[in-house]
């Protein structure tokens, strides 16, 4: 008898996040593959006698090899159990959760995909920052900062420069200084608002706002690292009005201007 797997979005840090079917389907696991960005609240959700886990990647080094995820995952299900891969934020938004999915295909395990709160949303929100607004941005895109540098990408420089109103980049805290050289050169503005939003949704979340021009002497100043999202466009500027997270923790989460 196979089991059946599902590539579950845990959301982007705080465990309130997680929507009703991934917590159902947590609690119903008998194995749970989670990442290192998964807060840990979450696994306390798990069955008694439930297996965990670690799956976790930090920046040039690898716990685990996706390969070898990809082959526990089906191990696994083909061993009967219920399996819930745990992925922060979207399973299917910089997650390699495609590539999770089609390892299941492959091998002919049902699979199920449930949707999380992907971080690019989130972490803005959290701020005070909508990704949309009818006077300020009518549209957006998410890109990862590891990108950067990859030369079949960078033709796409012009478009997100000119071409799209928000622009929400994934862990590009090292890239910065490559990031907005290629956005001033491609015709972006130096006085465009950008905001930095570090372990975004959680209590420990710092937010560095500043324009292109200004914004790495104050990421340098506030020692911002990853995980964090960068939002650049004209809907930075609301921050200020609406960072209602800010003002619910107050201290616990410094905001600096620029």
């Amino acid at each position: 008898m196979i089991g059946k797997v599902y590539l579950v979005g845990a959301g982007p840090g705080d465990p309130d996040l997680i929507t009703v079917k991934g917590l159902r389907c947590l609690k119903e696991a008998d194995v749970i593959l989670y990442d290192r960005l998964v807060n840990p609240e979450l696994l306390q959700y798990a069955k008694d006698g439930a297996q965990l886990v670690y799956c976790g990647k930090l920046p040039h080094y690898h716990t685990m090899k996706q390969e070898t995820i990809n082959h526990f995952i089906v191990k696994y299900a083909k061993k009967g159990y219920q399996v819930v891969r745990l992925k922060g934020g979207d399973p299917f938004v910089f997650g390699r959760g495609g590539e999770e999915a089609e390892s299941c295909a492959k091998h002919v395990i049902p699979f199920e995909i449930v949707p999380g709160i992907t971080a690019g949303i989130a972490a803005a929100a959290y701020a005070g920052i909508p990704v949309t607004h009818r006077q300020l941005s009518k549209s957006f895109v998410f890109i990862t900062g590891h990108q950067v540098g990859d030369q079949a990408a960078e033709h796409k420089w012009s478009h997100l420069a000119n071409g799209v109103d928000t622009i929400c980049i994934y862990m590009g805290v090292s890239q910065l200084p490559i990031i907005i050289k290629n956005l001033i050169e491609n015709g972006k503005s130096r006085q465009t608002p950008i905001a930095l939003i570090n372990w975004g949704t959680l209590s420990e979340q710092r937010t560095v706002v500043g324009t292109l021009g200004t914004i790495e002497e104050l990421v340098k100043k506030a020692e911002i690292s990853n995980p964090s999202m960068i939002v650049i466009g004209e809907v930075v500027h609301l921050h200020q009005k609406l960072n209602w997270f800010q003002e619910e923790i107050k201290s616990k989460t410094p905001v600096i201007h620029g």
